[in-house]
């Protein structure tokens, strides 16, 4: 019997740490989010569908877009609320345009090779939901009989799982944007707000009609076995803030990244990122979280490291160096896109460079100056790719310790440099260096 329960044991251990499987139009892929409101002046689906092509020339692959439903009005924040207090899960927000404006946006993403993935808001709706009235018991209740809303959410109300009716319909929305558009995987708002079996069999009826990405804004390495693809890195997020502030070194970040390798699935994706819509709007990421030349070799990180699904949020290629209003109009003005060549080289190098497959073997490099410098190095057959960064605010003479001379010549990203040898670097304040062997290299750099 002992032995019985001690295969058992390894057997969930193993299916626990399998490698983990992820529709494959998202390998080497990264997500763009689309903040629809503040994107142009008129903040419409067909406004935003003119940025189309030139978010394709950067290399974006997929485009997310913050709910695209209709929002509460009662409770509402500010003048045009919160995107995340839908009003109806299966209407379009006249704001933005019509079903059939959107369902074209699709089509010419699709065109392009590009993908669209829409956020959801299952763990609460708004505040006036028809469902208050139509199900009212698909609401958590107080001891006065009113539906519930978390912390200031004033224009939510809290959801309740235990009612299996709700759970159903919840997914039958889910249903109606996969059957109604051409989406391809969901963003899902406060997912670590529902419980995990709901995700197991919403997720496992969704793929069902079709190969779709799911990811969580979640940190929790069991989202992963319930069926999602991605998580959010938040710990790895807020280190690389406390880095750039002076208060963390590159060993509290090691400390983070082990954890995950320790408790996270093989081969789970983290969505990696300098900036999002709530961290851009709350906490000024990352042009005050991360300011100047300071986001250069985090952003580097995000695009290459182990793991990751990186995202770039709505004007970071401008850069928008400000927070956009959340519940008001506040337009974004496109026309310097002065990072937009520093993420198109790194995009298109993840895209075109099979080093970047997840099929890779990534490795740490040991260095000289552990807690300032990191660096690593993916390598997929012929194809190599060493990252070294320099994270901190003095000049470093770099040497990496157990990085074999291997004969290749490489070519550095941003600089176009060929080299021979890399062991040995000196860095500037915040700087990067991002090597690839060469004959991979040259292919890219013609495209």
């Amino acid at each position: 019997m002992k032995k019985i329960m001690f295969l058992l044991v390894m057997l969930n251990v193993a299916n626990a740490h399998a490698q983990q499987k992820h529709p494959s139009f998202m390998e080497q892929g990264n997500i763009y989010e689309v903040n629809i409101r503040q994107y142009t002046k008129e903040g419409t689906f067909k406004a935003f569908a003119k940025h189309i092509p030139r978010l394709h020339d950067m290399g974006v692959k997929t485009l997310w877009f913050m709910p695209i439903q209709p929002i509460s009005v009662e409770g509402r924040k500010g003048t045009l609320g919160s995107y995340y207090a839908v009003s109806d899960y299966t209407a379009v927000n006249p704001e933005f345009g019509t079903l059939a404006d959107f369902n074209e946006v699709i089509k010419q993403a699709h065109a392009l090779g590009m993908k669209v993935i829409i956020d959801y808001v299952p763990n609460h709706s708004g505040s006036d939901n028809k469902w208050l009235k139509t199900h009212p018991d698909f609401y958590e209740r107080d001891e006065k009989g009113n539906a519930k809303f978390t912390a200031d959410w004033s224009d939510t109300r809290e959801l309740n799982y235990d009612n299996k009716v709700m759970q159903d319909s919840m997914i039958n929305t889910m249903k109606y944007w996969v059957n109604h558009t051409g989406i391809d995987g969901f963003r899902v708002d406060v997912a670590w707000g529902v419980p995990y079996d709901f995700w197991t069999r919403c997720i496992s009826t969704l793929k069902k009609e079709r190969n779709l990405f799911f990811l969580a804004e979640a940190d929790d390495p069991k989202m992963h076995t319930s069926g999602y693809d991605a998580t959010y890195s938040w710990n790895e997020f807020h280190v690389l803030n406390d880095i750039a502030a002076g208060k963390k070194n590159v060993r509290s970040l090691d400390s983070v990244l082990t954890h995950i390798d320790t408790t996270y699935t093989k081969g789970a994706w983290r969505l990696y990122f300098t900036s999002n819509h709530d961290e851009n709007s709350w906490n000024k990421a990352d042009y005050a979280t991360m300011p100047g030349d300071i986001h250069a070799p985090f952003s580097v990180f995000t695009l290459t490291y182990h793991r990751t699904m990186p995202l770039i949020y709505s004007g970071q290629e401008e850069p928008v160096l400000r927070a956009l209003a959340f519940f008001e109009k506040d337009p974004i003005t496109f026309n310097k896109y002065a990072r937009a060549p520093f993420y198109k080289a790194l995009l298109n190098l993840r895209a075109t460079n099979s080093a970047f497959k997840e099929a890779a073997i990534f490795s740490r490099l040991k260095v000289n100056q552990p807690q300032q410098v990191m660096a690593y190095q993916r390598v997929y057959g012929k194809d190599k790719v060493v990252v070294v960064l320099n994270l901190s605010n003095q000049a470093q003479q770099v040497e990496l310790q157990n990085f074999t001379d291997d004969g290749k010549t490489y070519v550095e990203l941003f600089t176009k440099e060929n080299v021979t040898n890399i062991k040995n670097l000196t860095l500037p304040a915040w700087g990067y260096k991002v090597y690839a062997a060469i004959p991979v290299m040259m292919q890219v750099s013609k495209k």
